[in-house]
């Protein structure tokens, strides 16, 4: 409970840093956080005589009629993990760089702590695109659609970060993308059933896989990175560089002398496709552009600008 309970945390944490204010829950949902916060008042409370004129427990507070929306409901079983390991020390072997990345997939399959987050059938996800590109894109983590795949951003998500790295006059497979997570965080889940929804790592989680991240950028050797994303900002910056995403969002910052870029992610879009949403993440990729060298028409400076 106490891991089903970090994950709504870190969740609602991601949410309000990317600009949400509401969410919808279910009243299942609802009763189950009142039974735990009972549970832990009951347990923490001093004992004292039953008395008949004092109540043992108040009754449950009505809950809202606007929170009585329903929604997926997450069967409260906890995915099967082990505590995750020392962070890896990634030593590459020398040779081509299609020679060190093939090392560095079959070290990050093989891995036991990779391994052990993966569910039934599932597979690990290792970053995809040219060794030799001068962008490279960074996310969190893999999804659904990835982890069946084993490539990242296949999903929605990467179809709309397709689109817009067209749109910058560069084709996908001339850029490097990756997650700083090798395995989808898990959620709980119905033993036989599949999850229903995504989390942010855990700080823990994000420091055990950065190590191969960390290698894909030696591989590759990019000229400019780009992070999607608070979680993925928070792990190439480290966990307390900001507060909230639009402190570190539009600017320049610096990871290993490569210069990064810190942007939303896709998703920020297909939560609300507005005018907007879009150009504020197209102005970030216009400064990577210009800084790039990349040609910039008079057509592409205009995208998004609403009339």
């Amino acid at each position: 409970m106490r891991e089903s309970l970090t994950a709504i945390t870190e969740e609602l944490r991601r949410l309000k840093q990317a600009g949400v204010t509401t969410v919808s829950v279910t009243e299942e949902t609802l009763e189950r956080l009142r039974r735990v916060v009972g549970q832990r008042a009951a347990a923490s409370a001093p004992a004292r005589p039953a008395s008949p004129s004092l109540p043992v427990a108040a009754p449950p507070a009505p809950v809202p009629e606007r929170m009585r929306e329903t929604t997926r409901t997450v069967p409260p079983v906890a995915p099967a993990t082990e505590p995750l390991r020392t962070p890896p020390e990634v030593r590459l072997p020398g040779g081509s760089k299609p020679e060190r990345w093939a090392a560095l997939k079959a070290l990050v399959e093989g891995d036991p702590s990779c391994r052990a987050h993966l569910r039934p059938g599932k597979r690990v996800v290792l970053g995809v695109g040219s060794l030799d590109a001068a962008l490279m894109f960074v996310g969190e983590a893999p999804g659904a659609e990835e982890e069946i795949q084993g490539e990242p951003f296949v999903g929605p998500a990467g179809q709309l970060l397709t689109r817009m790295i067209v749109a910058m006059g560069v084709a996908r497979e001339e850029v490097y993308i990756g997650n700083i997570m090798n395995w989808r965080p898990g959620l709980p889940t119905a033993e036989g059933q599949e999850q229903v929804g995504n989390r942010p790592p855990t700080a823990g989680e994000l420091a055990y896989c950065l190590p191969f991240l960390r290698a894909q950028v030696e591989v590759v050797a990019p000229r400019f990175l780009v992070a999607l994303g608070a979680t993925a900002a928070q792990g190439l910056l480290g966990a307390g560089a900001f507060k909230t995403l639009g402190e570190v969002r539009g600017r320049w910052h610096d990871f290993g002398g490569i210069p990064l870029m810190v942007t939303y992610h896709p998703s920020y879009i297909l939560r609300e496709p507005t005018p907007r949403r879009k150009r504020l993440i197209w102005e970030d990729l216009l400064q990577v552009m210009e800084r790039a060298g990349l040609p910039v028409s008079d057509r592409q400076r205009g995208y998004f600008l609403e009339r």
